[in-house]
């Protein structure tokens, strides 16, 4: 079972990637399209673990059981207003 303590780590994982691939462009290892289409992967996870982590509070706050929340899709997660 997921906890929230795995999802804000696979949080923190990803933004350590996306540090490491701002830095590998900068050192001349990897070139801009791969450091974007990599950096684009990175932040739909991310926005898909924020997602995750507000649907489990939500189901707190009403009563209700937190592990029956469900990652979605990045199609849908993307598509919110911030």
């Amino acid at each position: 079972m997921t906890t929230d303590d795995d999802i804000r780590t696979t949080i923190r994982d990803l933004i350590a990637r996306e540090h490491d691939l701002r830095s590998r462009l900068a050192a001349g290892q990897i070139d801009v399209g791969t450091e974007n289409r990599e950096l684009a992967r990175a932040e739909e996870q991310l926005d898909q673990c924020w997602d995750l982590l507000r649907q489990r509070d939500a189901a707190r706050e009403f009563g209700r059981d937190p592990g029956a929340s469900a990652v979605r899709p990045s199609s849908v997660v993307e598509r919110y207003l911030e």
